[in-house]
């Protein structure tokens, strides 16, 4: 058996993040989707500060370009104008918090 470590996802382009950050800019969301993203990266930050380690940064950025690349499907089936009334809500079957 070989002691090396398991190969995970290529680390981001070290543009990514501002590259990431100017698609969101250019968005319809852009007012909630900016600070929101900010916020995730000052987090992420100062874990990488305390961590040593890039891949809260890493993460951040991974998990924004896949929010990213999932609106438009998203908007499509918001726009489809599906009929979603017949769903139950989740409060209901769980029921309140005791």
């Amino acid at each position: 058996m070989s002691a090396q470590p398991e190969e995970g996802p290529a680390p981001p382009a070290p543009a990514a993040a501002a590259q990431l950050l100017a698609q969101l800019r250019a968005d319809r969301r852009a007012d909630t989707w900016v600070p929101a993203f900010e916020r995730d990266w000052a987090k992420a930050l100062e874990d990488s500060r305390h961590s040593y380690s890039l891949t809260p940064l890493h993460d951040v950025v991974r998990t924004w370009q896949v929010r990213l690349a999932a609106a438009p499907a998203v908007d499509a089936y918001t726009d489809s104008g599906r009929d979603e009334t017949g769903f139950v809500d989740l409060h209901d079957v769980l029921g309140g918090r005791r």
